[in-house]
């Protein structure tokens, strides 16, 4: 990490261009320690420009306001940037070539990430016993894109008996079966966990990223990793770092338990919420679906909390003062949330429920009425834009398994248009800390219905980000006088305003607009981050931005 400035140290940056609603023409900013204190055009910069002052040349740079992901996994995405790397896998073939590969460097578990089976020639995933051939018979654990499920070794599942286990299929695993293998394959010192966090946080702070919702919870991690990242165990690294806005998925059913768990983690919890499953995931066939999967008609997926088991901890955390949120992806998933809502509303009435701002993470299959739902209830939708980057499309892996239904994911258009509050993240490790690419993903969805305005995607990743969180300021995510200096700085090929139109992801330059330039997303190279700040701290700096 760079130095940072004095706290007090007042910053004129100069000569390029200020994503500010308070000026949408502007190309200069004075920052005085923690606080934007100006903002306007050229010709003023020059008149308040005084010795005092550090002055930065952006040289045509953009000055935006910094990036909110909400929704990461910092442990697992440090973890994955370190274990072997699978998202360039095309075949089962290939897979095996690089476990044998990875197997010549290591005598321990060898640990993979991002594979994705659903375009591979074969049509299926590796064998506990060609996982076994490839490796040398060491333990493998190879982690699905989605994170949901695994494959394998026999070596690792004989040791762990995994065959006994709900989940198992000669190597892939779901459900239990995969909470087994996942959790030897996370069995972490407090000092590895920290290293892992601190390489996630510094990747996601030179991304423009100024703060990250970690989605913690008790299958994914122990208590532990949460209460490190709080500083209440262990300890990490004295740098600075995105802001970690703490959320833990685990299913409180009476005043004890939740007294129990937010106890645990100081007082500090936003809410009791991020991944407590209702379902599971598309690509493991286990989001909880109304009707079967197209291409395994004999399952239509898995529903791990009963209404009434959701509708008590909504009806507890609101009473609370905190927020409640479920995992849901499929629609029958979102049927039960619907059901839990209903039950709440009648326990502690439907306008308290709306003032907890209760979540869902992901949200992927939703019908009209459901939509109507959510906004009754004032519940915000977190999702993940580059999901259907990935995934959607003709023959893509959510029409191989839901056929037309796939149509009707990620409804992104039809979310804002009915009133949702919106808001995106990268579910990392599942996708990249990628900021624009997930702005491009929600610009550029498969369906054109689903597409929005690259401004709503921007500000769904910014300001939303942090007002979903319930962080108390809400002046944080713009640039304008007396707001937090929380921002990053990008060096992009050329800037712009979208157009209008719902069909089509065109650009328009026009001034007459009046709205403040973004960065063009149908360029061959997306923005790139020169500096990040926040609260007036810098967190990153690239070598070539002086």
């Amino acid at each position: 990490m760079n130095s940072t400035a004095p706290a007090n140290a007042l910053t004129l940056y100069r000569n390029g261009s200020v994503y500010s609603s308070a000026d949408p023409f502007a190309t200069a900013m004075l920052v005085d320690g923690g606080t934007v204190a100006w903002v306007g055009s050229e010709q003023a910069a020059t008149s308040i420009q005084d010795d005092q002052m550090q002055v930065v040349d952006l040289q045509g740079a953009l000055a935006a306001p910094g990036f909110v992901d909400s929704h990461v996994h910092l442990t697992e995405t440090g973890l994955a940037a370190s274990s072997l790397d699978l998202t360039g896998v095309h075949s089962l073939d290939g897979l095996l070539d690089a476990v044998a590969a990875a197997a010549h460097g290591s005598l321990g578990l060898i640990i993979g990430h991002g594979w994705d089976e659903s375009a591979w020639p074969e049509g299926r995933v590796p064998t506990a016993a060609e996982l076994d051939r490839a490796s040398g018979n060491r333990r493998v654990y190879l982690a699905r894109a989605d994170v949901h499920c695994a494959v394998v070794s026999g070596t690792l599942a004989a040791e762990l008996g995994l065959a006994r286990l709900d989940g198992w299929e000669d190597g892939f695993v779901t459900g239990g079966a995969h909470e087994a293998a996942r959790a030897v394959s996370r069995s972490l010192s407090l000092s590895e966990r920290a290293r892992y966090q601190r390489t996630a946080l510094d990747l996601a702070a030179s991304r423009g990223i100024v703060a990250v919702a970690e989605m913690a919870a008790p299958h994914i991690a122990p208590a532990e990793d949460l209460r490190q990242l709080l500083g209440l165990e262990g300890s990490m690294p004295d740098a600075p770092a995105p802001q970690v806005l703490p959320y833990w998925g685990q299913l409180a059913q009476n005043e004890a338990e939740l007294a129990e768990i937010t106890e645990a983690f100081g007082g500090r919890l936003l809410g009791l919420a991020g991944d407590l499953n209702i379902d599971g995931s598309i690509g493991a066939r286990t989001a909880a679906l109304r009707s079967p999967y197209s291409d395994a008609p004999e399952t239509s997926g898995s529903v791990y909390l009963s209404a009434e088991q959701a509708a008590r901890h909504l009806e507890l955390t609101t009473r609370a003062g905190l927020q409640a949120g479920f995992h849901v992806i499929g629609d029958a998933g979102l049927d039960t949330v619907i059901g839990a809502l209903r039950l709440a509303a009648a326990a502690v009435g439907e306008q308290a429920l709306r003032a907890a701002h209760h979540r869902l993470e992901h949200l992927e299959l939703s019908d009209d009425a459901a939509v109507a739902e959510l906004v009754r209830y004032g519940v915000t939708a977190s999702m993940q834009p580059s999901f259907d980057a990935l995934w959607g499309g003709d023959g893509g892996m959510y029409s191989q398994r839901l056929g037309e239904r796939s149509t009707s994911m990620n409804r992104f258009a039809a979310l804002f248009s009915a009133g949702v509050p919106v808001v995106f993240g990268s579910d990392a490790p599942v996708t990249g800390l990628d900021p624009w690419r997930t702005v491009q993903a929600a610009v550029m969805h498969n369906s054109p219905a689903e597409r929005i305005s690259a401004r709503a995607a921007f500000i769904a990743h910014t300001r939303a980000g942090w007002r979903a969180a319930g962080t108390g300021n809400p002046m944080l995510g713009q640039l304008a006088p007396g707001t937090p200096a929380s921002f990053a700085v990008w060096e992009a090929d050329e800037l712009m305003v979208q157009t209008p139109d719902a069909s089509v992801a065109s650009w328009s330059t026009d001034p007459r607009a009046g709205t403040p330039l973004l960065p063009a997303l149908d360029t061959a190279e997306l923005p790139r981050c020169l500096q990040t700040v926040h609260l007036g701290t810098e967190l990153y700096r690239a070598p070539d931005f002086s």
